[in-house]
């Protein structure tokens, strides 16, 4: 071996001794995160699913009257509606003072939601998010939810995402049970992974043809050291790239160094635009009437009548409009939504983006979770990330196992010189 390679054997042996364990942990949690909402709804198929029924379903008013009756001191924050007959619409209460995520900037009063999620944001229920934020904090996943049949108005269960499994997993497998110290541990170890990668695909390579077959193909029939050598180097080479994407949008989620880089080269606003405000009503008017959650599914209904589901937030202040995020058939993912503000008094559309007039830098950025988990292309991309987390856990182990081998190999060959 030429003494580039031997440094570079070195720096990827080296390294991944370093971080092994770390990668291991998050690869094995990743496995979990993939089918999050699959596992989920499996799990409490009642809270999620109905009967549909000949007869069309309440009203959303009467949806949220029992919600009340549930729960008389909750605020109700938001509804979401599918078009999916099956589906019980989800019920988001606002949750206490003081438990908001922060949003892409201090002084972005709008708050952020779990990336896929229908929950309304703590602190500022006039701005749900779609894409990875900057620097979430205790309010991450939003107030309570509570699951209602559209055609009984019976409650079907209640939820609180932050006391839940999967989020819980997700803290543990973004460093956030540490807080800061966590987060940048595990962005380190991400970037650190991205350099193993690149070290080992520069090792993998043959110096000739005829080396080539033996890198790209399993030997099934040889000892266990056999086979964990292929293990660790062939399919560590098939995986390598989908690990490096993994990797790289794990390291984006990790720093806010990097959406601030992709704003500045696709030239995007660093800070989403506040959320536009309703005209109240001229003094000595009719008194203030809002503009009901039913009439607004109406109105959007009219303008996407196709759309697979409407998160309706509707506004904490009294000037605040009501936020809709419409998800279109064929959606990238689940947070890739066309958006329609309305004035809470009137009706009237204040203002409507459509998921292709978001500016770069934000459908990038609003990308790295689904890709990272695999949920960018359904299911089919989500058990390709599965499979890849659940190979990228083992090359730890068996590039440790390699190591330890060579070690008693060299140590061997010692022993036999010194005889000689």
């Amino acid at each position: 071996m030429n003494p580039a390679k031997s440094v570079i054997r070195s720096i990827h042996l080296y390294l991944g001794l370093a971080s092994g364990l770390v990668i291991v942990f998050v690869c094995l949690t990743g496995c979990i995160l993939a089918f999050e909402k699959e596992i989920e709804q499996a799990w409490h198929p009642e809270r999620y699913f109905v009967a549909p029924a000949t007869t069309a379903p309440l009203p959303l008013a009467r949806l949220v009257e029992a919600v009340k009756t549930y729960k008389p001191k909750a605020k109700i924050g938001g509804l979401k509606v599918y078009a999916d007959p099956t589906r019980s619409v989800e019920v988001s209460l606002a949750g206490g003072p003081g438990e908001g995520g922060r949003g892409e900037g201090r002084g972005d009063r709008a708050g952020a939601i779990r990336e896929g999620h229908p929950s309304v944001s703590k602190a500022s229920p006039n701005h749900m998010r779609e894409g990875p934020e900057k620097g979430k904090g205790k309010g991450e996943g939003g107030g309570p939810r509570v699951y209602v049949n559209p055609y009984t108005a019976a409650i079907l269960g209640e939820v609180n995402p932050r006391n839940s499994f999967f989020h819980t997993v997700e803290q543990l497998h973004r460093g956030l049970v540490a807080g800061k110290i966590g987060k940048l541990v595990m962005g380190v170890s991400a970037a650190i992974f991205l350099f193993i990668l690149g070290t080992g695909l520069v090792l993998w390579w043959p110096a000739t043809r005829k080396a080539l077959t033996a890198r790209v193909r399993v030997k099934w029939g040889c000892g266990w050291k056999r086979l964990n050598h292929d293990f660790h180097i062939v399919l560590g080479f098939y995986a390598s790239l989908f690990l490096f994407v993994l990797a790289l949008t794990g390291v984006g989620m990790s720093f806010d160094w990097v959406g601030a880089g992709i704003n500045k080269l696709t030239h995007s606003p660093m800070k989403r635009p506040e959320p536009p405000l309703s005209a109240l009503p001229a003094m000595g008017t009719a008194p203030a009437t809002t503009f009901g959650p039913d009439a607004v599914l109406a109105l959007v209904r009219l303008q996407e009548p196709a759309a697979e589901s409407y998160a309706l937030q509707l506004p904490k202040e009294s000037t605040g409009s009501i936020r809709v995020a419409i998800l279109r058939p064929g959606a990238i993912a689940e947070n890739a939504t066309s958006e329609v503000y309305l004035d809470q008094y009137s009706g009237r559309v204040i203002r409507s983006q459509t998921y292709e007039q978001r500016p770069v830098g934000q459908r990038i950025r609003g990308l790295f979770k689904p890709v990272h988990t695999g949920a960018i292309f359904g299911w089919p991309t989500k058990l390709l990330a599965f499979v890849i987390s659940l190979l990228g856990a083992t090359f730890p182990i068996t590039g440790t196992i390699l190591w330890l081998n060579r070690v008693r190999k060299n140590r061997k060959k010692q022993r036999q010189l010194q005889a000689v």
